[in-house]
């Protein structure tokens, strides 16, 4: 991006967008196919210390109340 191959804007603004999708096209093929699934997440100690007391554990804290 730094040296241009190109002179005048419109042909280096072409220049510029087609690298930016190449880019992108290179690191969404890094990306985790859809039907994969991602592996599970470990409990958070919070979530293993009410467990351990047998306490129910709500889904999620924003329904806690209001």
């Amino acid at each position: 991006m730094r040296r241009c191959r190109y002179r005048g804007q419109g042909k280096t603004h072409i220049q510029h967008v087609l690298t930016a999708i190449a880019d992108n096209i290179e690191r969404l093929s890094g990306l985790p196919q859809a039907w994969e699934a991602p592996p599970p997440r470990q409990p958070t100690a919070f979530q293993n210390y009410l467990d351990q007391r047998e306490l129910p554990r709500p889904k999620s804290w924003r329904t806690l109340g209001t």
